[in-house]
């Protein structure tokens, strides 16, 4: 089969490899699509300690199964399925409790097990029972579906925040995916919604999704136009969707008494140390919270809030290439040129 492969740091290959074989309790994927995730760009760049060159990386994705083992019940060939990234192990304590996300092995699609940016996919029996796979509704294309990946992300950093209706809530970094939690929001019920972004284009990007007020973190007190647009009290919740620290600390200082603030973009690991004035946090009664991944049940939502149509995931996708061309699709994503690109093998 075709796939490209990551021969080592910024070096991803596009060649012939043998196509996976399957056994009993295996199921084979043909891919349609894989999403160009933000970490999928940290990985080619800087590398991971869960994943071993050479590799195919790649998890926000969508096929076919094209064949099965014989011990397979769940699905079988010709299904359409939808494959998010997390894999709970399914027996440590945290995927008992049904917070796979937290499973201290960590396995995840494109990480330990291969990726989508390849013509096949293997599952083995670890993902099919206890992994988020799950067929997609007739309506749905491949490209949407692929998108319940990160949308299950968002779904659980919300719930995390939690999230009330009416609440006043600021996204800090107005990207793809913070693009898709200003959607979430609004249809969670958030009563108004402050986006603030660096980049005039992405900000611009951003005025077609449904914020209610955009401030440039360019050329505006971010803290002092949170301020007012809140008649001096802050905001009830507030996102960090960028790999920003100052990012993190202004958060403190836009909230609201008894805020809740998700640290839901991660920091590059060498800058990701920051210093808080913990009385902030501790007079305001503030809850600080991170998100990392989702669990099974999420990305199944997320599925399901794609194909009712109340989230329109086709906004979010700016760029489509074949996977000969995934170093453009690479390059449009790093440079933020759009939205989410997706690669159809």
């Amino acid at each position: 089969m075709k796939a490209a492969v990551l021969e080592s740091l910024n070096n991803i290959v596009v060649k012939e490899v043998p196509k996976p074989e399957i056994d009993d309790n295996s199921i084979l994927v043909k891919v349609k699509s894989c999403a160009i995730c933000g970490s999928d760009i940290r990985i080619y760049r800087h590398g991971n300690n869960r994943v071993k060159t050479p590799a195919i990386i790649g998890h926000e994705i969508a096929g076919e199964i094209v064949k099965t083992g014989k011990n397979i019940t769940k699905f079988k060939v010709g299904d359409r399925i939808a494959i998010g990234a997390d894999v709970p192990c399914g027996e440590c304590s945290f995927c008992e409790a049904g917070i796979g996300n937290n499973c201290q092995l960590n396995y995840a699609i494109g990480y330990q097990f291969q990726g989508g940016f390849a013509e096949y996919l293997p599952l083995n029996s670890i993902v099919i029972n206890y992994g988020p796979v799950h067929k997609i509704p007739d309506n749905l294309s491949y490209d949407e579906a692929a998108l319940a990946e990160p949308l299950g992300c968002i779904l659980n950093g919300l719930e995390l925040a939690k999230v009330e209706f009416g609440d006043t809530a600021v996204v800090i970094g107005a990207g793809p995916i913070g693009c898709m939690i200003i959607e979430v929001l609004k249809k969670m019920g958030a009563g108004k919604v402050i986006v603030i972004e660096l980049s005039k284009d992405r900000l611009e990007k951003a005025r077609e999704v449904s914020g209610d007020v955009y401030i440039s973190g360019q050329n505006e007190d971010t803290v002092a136009r949170v301020l007012e647009e809140t008649g001096g009290l802050g905001a009830d919740v507030i996102i960090t969707s960028c790999p920003s620290p100052q990012a993190q600390i202004d958060a403190l200082n836009m909230a609201k008494n008894r805020a809740r603030i998700s640290l839901f973009g991660g920091l590059p690991k060498d800058n990701s140390m920051i210093t808080i004035d913990a009385n902030i946090i501790h007079y305001k009664e503030l809850v600080l919270t991170g998100a990392h991944g989702a669990m099974p049940i999420h990305h199944r939502k997320a599925l399901n809030l794609i194909a009712s149509g109340i989230i329109n995931a086709k906004q979010f996708i700016s760029h489509k290439f074949p996977l000969d061309d995934i170093e453009e699709g690479f390059r449009i994503s790093e440079d933020k040129l759009g939205m989410r690109v997706v690669i159809n093998p």
